[in-house]
């Protein structure tokens, strides 16, 4: 592709790369780009205030929504104080959404399911948000696997927004400001938001914990080298679902369903009160799509009316101040020049085995918290 064919926008971060570029997609109509962008909008567009950018998102502007998201996630110390300014702004108007986590081994169809269960939620009057945590290049930052590249039919909805967002490295592929995200979109009026991580491993924890409903996706005949990572992962979930049931892989889906049923048994179920489903879908043919988000809506209704929903809400947002506060600590702990002076030279100790790493990271941290006696 050539390099005329992308257009970066001219609110990315100043450090942005190609990772914030657009790719042009010929034969699109001028009106159909413009179509959620007015032209008041472009005649401000480089130059939007916070006040701007709330009142935007919520009239569903969806370019001052994806530039507001923009901001959350930038590094950039002044996109983070503007940032700051408009979650404050939305936060009263944030919560209203069923916050859902899709997981799962790559090839599992994650995607198709998440296309296919959008449209159909769009057709029953839903707003369908979909963020889709891809891994990060280790060369420009910018997302690797391109989810709104393959959920073609769902992007071009008007009630729905997809939002690939590269994890920059972050553990367990949940990207840092995904939270953050999901405030935003919530107060643009989705009342449906699905993120999708990038696989299976015990870091997925991470996504368990700001989600309602945690949704793990399996494949028929995946094989038992992989029921280690199964187990781990199982014991998260609120449902497990067996896709690509159709064709040759129907018996064996049915069998996987069985054999999933059983094992759900003897695990504690992550949700109090609620005992973890089994299903077996299509995500191609739409098999199992109704029954699926039935399940979701069932899931919601109890435990709504015990109270669980809400005191998970509640933990989170516990659980989000602290992850705040060590990512915080991280940054202050690395900024400090001393500390990078003293690493510098405590490096070549560790490399050539002249001191233990043990001891190297004490030293580091005696000399981080004399300074701030």
């Amino acid at each position: 592709m050539n390099e005329g064919d992308f257009k970066k926008p001219d609110w990315q971060p100043e450090s942005g790369g190609k990772e914030f570029a657009a790719r042009i997609v010929k034969g699109e109509s001028q009106a159909k780009a413009q179509k959620y962008s007015s032209s008041e909008n472009s005649s401000e567009n480089s130059n939007f205030s916070p006040e701007k950018i709330v009142e935007g998102v919520q009239n569903g502007n969806r370019a001052l929504l994806a530039r507001a998201i923009t901001l959350v996630e930038s590094n950039s110390l002044k996109h983070r104080a503007i940032a700051k300014q408009i979650l404050n702004k939305l936060l009263p108007y944030s919560g209203n959404s069923l916050r859902i986590g899709i997981t799962g081994m790559p090839g599992a169809g994650k995607s198709t399911l998440i296309e296919t269960l959008g449209l159909s939620l769009i057709k029953q009057g839903h707003k369908v948000a979909v963020l889709a945590v891809d891994p990060s290049s280790k060369i420009s930052g910018g997302s690797i696997l391109g989810d709104k590249t393959r959920m073609e039919k769902l992007s071009g909805e008007e009630n729905c927004f997809v939002r690939p967002s590269p994890t920059g490295g972050t553990l367990g592929g949940v990207a840092r400001k995904t939270r953050e995200s999901i405030t935003v979109l919530e107060a643009a009026g989705y009342d449906t938001i699905l993120i999708e991580t990038v696989g299976v491993g015990q870091s997925e924890t991470e996504v368990r914990s700001m989600v309602d409903f945690f949704l793990l996706v399996l494949i028929p005949g995946a094989g038992d080298e992989l029921q280690g990572i199964k187990k781990g992962i199982m014991e998260l979930t609120d449902c497990i679902l067996i896709n690509k049931a159709e064709g040759e892989n129907l018996q064996a889906a049915e069998l996987s369903k069985k054999e999933y049923e059983s094992a759900v048994h003897y695990l504690r179920p992550y949700t109090k009160g609620w005992t973890p489903k089994v299903i077996t879908t299509s995500a191609l043919t739409g098999k199992g799509i109704d029954q699926l988000w039935k399940i979701i809506k069932e899931f919601e209704t109890v435990t709504k009316s015990s109270g669980v929903f809400y005191e998970n809400r509640k933990l989170q947002a516990l659980a989000w101040t602290k992850k705040i506060i060590e990512d915080g600590l991280l940054e202050i702990f690395y900024k400090d020049p001393h500390i990078r002076e003293k690493y510098d030279i405590l490096r070549e100790k560790i490399l050539s085995g002249k001191i233990l790493p043990t001891s190297a990271a004490e030293e580091l941290l005696e000399l981080f918290l004399s300074k701030r006696k």
